[in-house]
C-alpha cells in the first residue's frame, strides 16, 4: 500500500470528493454544497490520497473556540487502512493551530463503527438529536451527539 498524504481540499479535488461522498452515504451531498463549502470562510476540508487518487476526506467548521465536524468518508474500496485516523489526527493537529477547545459533531445512531472511532479519539456521547438523519425511504434516524475537548 502507498503512503497516503493529507492536503487541503481544493476545487480540483471537488469531483473525487463528490463521488466518495456517493460512495459512502445513502443521501449524499450535492456537488454544489462541496462548491459553497470552499467559498465558506468558515470551512476547512482535507483530502487524503493515495498515488495520487482521493480516498477519503473530512470536512470541518471553525467557528469561535469550536470546531464541528461537517462530514467524513472513505471511500469503501480503501476502509479498515486507518484511513479515517490520519484525517481526524490531522484535523486535531488543525484545531491546536487554531486554539479549539472543542471539537463536535453528530452521528448516526446506527454507525457503531465511525462511533468507535471517535470514541478511539477521546469523543464522548453528550446526548441525542431525534429524527436528524433522513432515510432514503423518508423515515428518520437519530444522531448522537458527541464532543471532545482539546
Amino acid at each position: 500500500m502507498s503512503k497516503i498524504v493529507i492536503s487541503k481540499m481544493t476545487a480540483d479535488d471537488l469531483e473525487q470528493v463528490y463521488e466518495i461522498d456517493k460512495n459512502a452515504f445513502a443521501i449524499p451531498w450535492h456537488r454544489s454544497s462541496f462548491e459553497e463549502e470552499l467559498k465558506n470562510i468558515l470551512a476547512t476540508y482535507l483530502v487524503a490520497r493515495q498515488d495520487n487518487i482521493i480516498v477519503g476526506y473530512i470536512g470541518m467548521w471553525f467557528v469561535m473556540d469550536e470546531c464541528h465536524i461537517t462530514n467524513i468518508a472513505v471511500h469503501s474500496d480503501f476502509r479498515r487502512q486507518g484511513i479515517a485516523s490520519k484525517l481526524i489526527k490531522q484535523m486535531i493537529k488543525l484545531c491546536k493551530e487554531h486554539e479549539i477547545s472543542y471539537i463536535l459533531l453528530e452521528v448516526r445512531k446506527n454507525n457503531i463503527s465511525a462511533q468507535k472511532l471517535y470514541e478511539k479519539f477521546g469523543f464522548k456521547s453528550d446526548g441525542i438529536r431525534k429524527d436528524y438523519y433522513k432515510n432514503p425511504d423518508n423515515t428518520r434516524e437519530d444522531a448522537i451527539l458527541m464532543s471532545k475537548e482539546i
